[in-house]
């Protein structure tokens, strides 16, 4: 773990998994001066994930990828990608003199250890195949298949607290099996309905 003092923080209800982009619409006054001082300053920043269930107090660290529209009341629609998960240590109410929040964190390093195993990526690309999806295998990562099953927030949780890459990728072979077996389900039911 890196340790980082004081970034920016904005809390959602939302927890982005490393490479995954996140369309927000900013409208506080408190937001919106922080996405002009991340534009001006080229910063990252902490979306805290605001949850009752985040006892560790676990957020993601974003980077700005796009600014979609600006609209005449100062409003705008962005486009986020999670570059890393951190630690909330402290939370400060407010930064310094900013409207906006912020805290000292410990970053996970997501990217460092992040190749997956060939068991692993046979799995997702099994999955792929039953369910026609067009993505690509050949160059992603463990994050990249956590962002393709669309974890929900309790999922997200566990997954970002998994240290090991061991553990994450048990933890997402079993996700795959749940998803299989659903979708199989599911085409089953399909099949069996008859019109009249």
């Amino acid at each position: 773990m890196t340790e980082k003092n004081a970034i920016p923080i904005f809390p959602l209800n939302i927890l982005p998994l490393p490479g995954e982009l996140v369309p927000l619409h900013i409208f506080e006054p408190r937001y919106r001066q922080l996405l002009q001082d991340v534009e001006t300053n080229d910063i990252e920043f902490g979306i805290y994930f605001a949850s009752q269930h985040n006892k560790e107090r676990v957020g993601s660290l974003v980077r700005l990828e796009s600014i979609l529209k600006r609209y005449d009341t100062g409003e705008s629609d962005i486009v986020v990608k999670c570059v890393d998960v951190f630690l909330l240590t402290k939370y400060l109410k407010r930064l310094g003199s900013k409207l906006y929040s912020g805290g000292d964190t410990y970053l996970f390093d997501t990217y460092k250890d992040n190749a997956i195993g060939e068991e692993l990526k046979t799995d997702f690309a099994d999955y792929l195949e039953i369910t026609n999806s067009k993505l690509v295998i050949e160059d992603c990562d463990i994050h990249d298949i956590a962002n393709a099953l669309d974890l929900d927030n309790s999922d997200r949780l566990k997954y970002t607290k998994l240290i090991s890459l061991d553990k994450k990728e048990q933890f997402l072979k079993q996700r795959l099996q749940y998803r299989k077996f659903i979708y199989e389900q599911e085409l089953n039911h399909k099949n069996n309905f008859h019109l009249n």
